[in-house]
């Protein structure tokens, strides 16, 4: 299965520790292309559907329904994790997670 950046998957995410997020869920891949097409891992932010009005989580829509891209939960999961595709995210939801990892991290 050919991994995009921005695009939506199931990923099982168990086993977990402590406050980590949990479950199989939809979550975004946020790593670039060029690093999902030649590594056996990809960076990825969980979804939600809880939605809580926190800076690092931003809002999205995954096959119709409400949820919240969870950026303070990034990790890098084995590609093995991913279950099936979901949904590209539109180019609105893409430019406010560039805004928020950019305050995140520069």
């Amino acid at each position: 299965m050919e991994i995009n950046q921005y695009v939506v998957y199931w990923i099982d995410l168990d086993p977990t520790m402590g406050s980590e997020v949990s479950k199989t869920r939809p979550c975004v891949v946020i790593s670039p292309d060029e690093m999902n097409k030649f590594l056996k891992t990809v960076i990825i932010a969980p979804v939600t559907h809880t939605l809580k009005e926190y800076p690092t989580r931003v809002s999205c829509r995954i096959n119709g329904q409400a949820g919240s891209i969870m950026l303070d939960q990034l990790r890098t999961v084995d590609k093995r994790r991913i279950k099936g595709k979901l949904n590209k995210l539109s180019n609105t939801e893409i430019a406010s997670i560039k805004s928020v990892i950019n305050e995140m991290l520069c």
